[in-house]
């Protein structure tokens, strides 16, 4: 199971010795340990262990754009970790209740119980990055990072002012993945640097564990400079073509997929395939090992957030065959991650969540090849020529150019030097509105007051924006798309409030929670008050979510 896991291995027998070599070595050191030790997993399902009311381990598993739809599309192929997830309590009609749906927001949300407009993560570009602190043996161009933007407290902290002794061990390909699911906290939080290997920033420590440097020492990334992602079974059972060349902007969009042959490379290459996620779930199995996490009486916290998804879906979209073969892999590393998991831990302990921190929208050009786009929707679209104009006309005035503060979805002004160039904001406003929804593409432009008193109801993208952005906020124009149209020229991405980019899956498992298909509506916002229901902690503030009662026994 574990092998199988890897790119370049196909069902049932590995593709080449010297692979095999370099893998065994790797499995030897990471998994091995596993085996050494007394189980102590019971059975799944069984009543609770006398004296135990409480999880002593809440493993938080988040993946990386996983649409709503994806399990029920992929279930077929599904037989090991998302398999087993999908028999507890599955909320199929979940969503990231917020509109700019990006990875910082989404991951900001889930253990806080809070939009964002209350965690201060608004965007990706407000996420985590802080030149103050600098990564700890990563590549010298990489920028630092920090939660120090993250605003307001999470699970972790609940738990943590229940018992002292809690700890919790964070880790992802990405800074923001791993960092905002604990907040500000300064306890192990982990993530992938380019030069294959993993590495945290300053906030939380000088130097990197033993652990850590044991583990990247293995260069598990670097050992596939040279070799290929290929398919897992015959090419003819997959229903996805695999010849569009709208994918990866025409490059590289076949199988196979060979990584580059130089090492540093390589390990940039690897987010790009299903091996990530299985580098990042031996991480976390060797730091719950390290850490002794979960042995208890207090509960502790694994969180853990695979990214190969977004990145497989950002290069060659989310109908692809890569898609597709994905989810199968990282099925397949779920599998073996809670079974090595059940080996360290009793099942009867742990309490398991598994969301996705935003979904996905499919290629703009495919969706109006096949008709899902219609009219003005699925067009890529730009405002620059609009920003340029205004600019160009403050200047002519006098005024400062960057007084009009324009990021993509939303519009800011520096209303103090508006007014000593003697421009009126509101004037400006006004003609930038009107240029703006001129352009095919622009659905609507809206200013945060007036989506505050609209019909949540009937309008859920008001209600979006307004979950999105404080009232204190500066930011005075917001914009939205189409359905299915874009910014810039990614061939897939996300970031929008419609559904497709903001449903999720939302799943409990374990001994606390009532199995079952749910499809009422539902936030990732409600999963942290459900987690602080079954551990009987009180959060610390108030929270936009609530307890899913019909998901708990």
């Amino acid at each position: 199971m574990l092998l199988r896991s890897f790119p370049g291995f196909t069902r049932g027998r590995l593709r080449s010795r010297r692979h095999l070599l370099t893998l065994s070595a790797v499995v030897a050191g990471a998994v091995a340990v596993l085996g050494c030790m007394k189980a102590t997993a019971s059975a799944e399902g069984t009543p609770l262990q006398q004296g135990v009311t409480t999880p002593k381990l809440i493993v938080f598993i988040t993946v990386d754009q996983l649409r709503g739809d994806m399990l029920a599309r992929y279930r077929s192929d599904l037989r090991y970790g998302y398999a087993r997830l999908m028999r507890g309590a599955w909320f199929t009609n979940g969503f990231q209740d917020h509109a700019i749906t990006e990875t910082a927001p989404g991951h900001a949300s889930t253990m806080s119980g809070r939009f964002p407009r209350s965690t201060g993560i608004t965007s990706n570009s407000v996420g985590v990055v802080d030149p103050n602190f600098s990564l700890i043996d990563g590549l010298p161009n990489e920028v630092g990072a920090s939660p120090l933007r993250f605003q307001g407290t999470t699970l972790f902290d609940w738990l943590k002012a229940k018992d002292a002794r809690t700890r919790a061990l964070s880790v992802s390909k990405k800074d923001r993945g791993a960092i905002l699911p604990i907040g500000r906290a300064k306890e192990n939080i982990y993530w992938f640097s380019g030069n294959g290997s993993f590495t945290t920033s300053t906030y939380y420590r000088d130097t990197l564990p033993t652990w850590v440097r044991e583990f990247n020492a293995r260069r598990i990334a670097q050992g596939y400079a040279g070799k290929e992602w290929r398919l897992s079974r015959q090419a003819a059972t997959y229903s996805e073509p695999d010849s569009v060349p709208f994918e990866k902007g025409g490059r590289d969009f076949m199988f196979p997929h060979p990584f580059p042959a130089d090492t540093l490379a390589a390990s940039q290459y690897v987010a790009t395939t299903p091996t990530m996620d299985s580098i990042t779930a031996l991480f976390a199995l060797e730091g719950l090992r390290q850490m002794d996490l979960g042995r208890g009486p207090q509960t502790d916290i694994l969180a853990v957030s695979f990214s190969a998804t977004d990145y497989v879906g950002h290069a060659w979209g989310p109908d692809s065959r890569e898609a597709h073969e994905n989810e199968m892999r990282l099925d397949e590393t779920l599998g073996w991650f809670l079974d090595s998991l059940y080996k360290l831990r009793d099942s009867s302990t742990i309490a398991i969540a598994l969301t996705g921190d935003h979904g996905v929208s499919p290629i703009p050009e495919l969706a109006r090849a096949r008709g899902q786009a219609t009219g003005d929707q699925g067009l890529r679209v730009t405002l620059r020529p609009q920003v340029t104009e205004i600019r160009a006309g403050l200047r002519a005035a006098g005024a400062d150019t960057m007084a009009f503060i324009y990021d993509g979805e939303t519009v800011a002004l520096d209303r103090a030097a508006l007014k000593q160039g003697n421009v009126n904001a509101d004037s400006l406003l006004n003609a930038f509105t009107a240029a703006a929804k001129a352009v095919p593409g622009v659905a609507r432009v809206d200013r945060p007051a007036a989506l505050r008193k609209a019909d949540f109801a009937t309008d859920p993208v008001a209600r979006r924006w307004t979950h999105q952005m404080p009232p204190t906020s500066d930011v005075e124009l917001v914009m939205t798309l189409t359905r299915y149209s874009y910014w810039g020229s990614i061939p897939a991405t996300h970031g929008t409030p419609y559904d497709q980019d903001a449903n999720v899956p939302i799943i409990f498992y374990g001994p606390w929670v009532k199995p079952g298909t749910y499809t009422t509506f539902t936030r990732t916002v409600d999963m942290a008050p459900t987690l602080a229901a079954m551990t009987r902690v009180r959060p610390l503030e108030k929270l936009d979510g609530v307890v899913l009662t019909q998901a708990l026994k």
